[in-house]
């Protein structure tokens, strides 16, 4: 018997592991057996997996893997099985490689794709089927279609972020182009040593080109990619923070720490500790004269109530952050009960991670728990300013610090229109990067829009001279950006010779899917100018990030 796809079958799992617990060897015929597939489920029975004999079909690792495996399956009839066999069989290789390309991206993690898509070997097949059906029906190569169809739907339709369809429609187009047919063309950025191993072959054989697979190296270089040398540190720093993690979670909570406290005494210490850091509340008597004074018509303006609703957000997580840090000492010392919530903030706290008790009302937020309560500190100095300077005396704002910083930006454009009697819909912003580096530098706030400081920039830097994008320096994860001015503008029309940059709340870049389409992790698209195609930006995975997540 065969039962496929268990993953999809979650209620009736419970009754399949009585049957098999059920069954006794003795009365079982002889020749029977059970064989279940499955993807990786964590509601698929232990008991069976203890019981039973397990095997695993991992996808394979790495480009010559990966084409390896893609080429197995391609026959003679399907190599001949086109009424223009060069162009079929240029594009069947160009498309393979797509394949390859667009899979192994995904171990680079935000730099690959904002979220991790699982694009399989259907995808690949429909799209070998639809290059077949356009060269035998077309007499002309309809780049514009197989583009289309290839990218927006037979791949495309996996992909539900925006910025991720952008990234996959600019792979293929390095694969899916008239350069594609002439031999040599090279599958890596000109200039890298990957344009010399990876490129379009002559027109040979089905085993000529197995065998060219066969000759490529193990080791795939980033630039192959589009990616920058740097990712490569990225990708073996995140499977070393996978197998810490790994590590720290199976360890036992027994025993003392280094200076000879034990795990309660290290917590109560701890929680003493932040406590007493804890900030105070924001509150509207510590407001300035001016900070909630009443327009013409005796109302508050857009950022009045922008400032109010991020104040009673932080001082929610204040109250949060202070009250379970109080109960936590009261738990351990058992003068109450130690809740499910607490006990996992403890044991949260001894791994320094922030307690999910916190993480439910806090800001988006990758860092341990020491840089968070740092950066909570930090973004309650800069509203504690705001609220006594008033909007009038705010010379730069510090976005990142915001709960909602998109209900910011709307508060913006929203006094702008009612400033010059313009349609607010008519609004959209436009960027200046300044040359001051810091808030600091600021002297007085512009005439119009907003001065914003605090971003930093992942998969390329920012040329001060120049005054542009530039290649990350080796070994310099990211860069600093200097303050850029927001400045609202009816009807505005970006250039196309700008790199369109989005900007993240956090590093991971993945967020939930909302209302208006948009990852709930994504900001803004800021337009920063560079020298280059923008595509080679898009390659790289350039984006703008509010926090790190050290």
């Amino acid at each position: 018997i065969v039962l496929q796809n268990c993953h999809l079958y979650v209620s009736w799992m419970i009754t399949l592991e009585r049957l098999v617990e059920e069954m006794d060897p003795k009365k079982v015929h002889k020749n029977f057996r059970l064989w279940l597939t499955s993807y990786p489920s964590p509601h698929f029975p232990v008991l069976i997996l203890q019981n039973g004999v397990k095997m695993t079909n991992e996808p394979p690792k790495g480009l010559r893997a990966n084409l390896k495996g893609t080429w197995a399956t391609v026959t003679d009839k399907q190599w001949d099985g086109c009424s223009k066999p060069l162009e079929w069989r240029k594009l069947l290789f160009g498309v393979a490689f797509f394949h390859a390309v667009v899979q192994e991206r995904r171990k680079f993690g935000p730099l690959g794709w904002n979220i991790r898509y699982e694009f399989n070997g259907t995808d690949l097949e429909m799209s070998m089927e639809t290059l077949r059906m356009f060269l035998d029906e077309q007499e002309v190569i309809p780049w514009a279609a197989l583009l289309y169809v290839t990218g927006q739907i037979n791949y495309g339709g996996r992909v539900t972020d925006d910025w991720d369809r952008r990234n996959l429609m600019v792979a293929l187009r390095r694969f899916y182009r008239p350069e594609v047919l002439e031999d040599g063309f090279p599958f890596a950025p000109a200039g890298t040593t990957a344009a010399s191993t990876y490129y379009s072959i002559a027109e040979g054989g089905l085993q000529a080109v197995r065998d060219w697979v066969d000759g490529l190296p193990y080791d795939d270089p980033v630039t192959v990619f589009g990616l920058h040398p740097n990712a490569k540190i990225t990708f073996e720093r995140q499977e070393t923070d996978k197998l810490l993690a790994t590590v720290t979670a199976i360890q036992p909570r027994l025993g003392g720490g280094g200076d000879g406290l034990s795990e309660e005494e290290t917590v109560v210490a701890l929680a003493e500790k932040l406590k007493a850091e804890v900030p105070e509340l924001l509150l509207e008597e510590n407001a300035g004269a001016g900070t909630f004074a009443l327009n013409e018509k005796g109302e508050l303006n857009s950022l009045q109530i922008v400032l109010l609703a991020e104040m009673g957000r932080f001082n929610k997580l204040l109250r949060r952050v202070s009250g379970s840090l109080a109960d936590l000492g009261k738990a351990i010392k058992g003068l109450i009960t130690m809740s499910a919530d607490l006990d996992a903030m403890y044991g949260a706290m001894l791994k320094n991670q922030v307690p999910l008790l916190w993480a439910k009302v806090s800001y988006p937020s990758l860092k341990p728990l020491s840089s968070w309560f740092k950066d909570l500190q930090e973004r309650v100095r800069f509203m504690r300013g705001w609220l006594a300077a008033g909007v009038s005396g705010m010379a730069c704002y510090s976005l990142p610090a915001f709960f909602f910083p998109q209900g910011f930006m709307t508060g913006i454009l929203q006094m702008h229109a009612r400033r010059y009697s313009i349609p607010i819909d008519s609004l959209s912003f436009s960027y200046e990067i300044r040359t001051e580096e810091t808030a600091a530098a600021c002297a007085a706030p512009p005439e119009d829009g907003v001065y914003i400081d605090g971003f930093f920039l992942d998969g390329a830097r920012w040329d001060r001279e120049k005054r542009q994008l530039a290649d990350s320096r080796p070994t310099v994860m990211y860069d600093t950006l200097p303050v850029i001015h927001f400045v609202p503008t009816p009807h505005f029309e970006r250039s196309e010779k700008d790199y369109e940059c989005p900007l993240y709340k956090t590093a991971v870049r993945a967020g939930v899917l909302s209302t208006t389409g948009q990852s709930t992790n994504f900001v803004v698209a800021v337009d920063m100018p560079t020298d280059r195609d923008p595509d080679y930006w898009v390659a790289m995975g350039t984006a703008m990030l509010c926090a790190l997540a050290s």
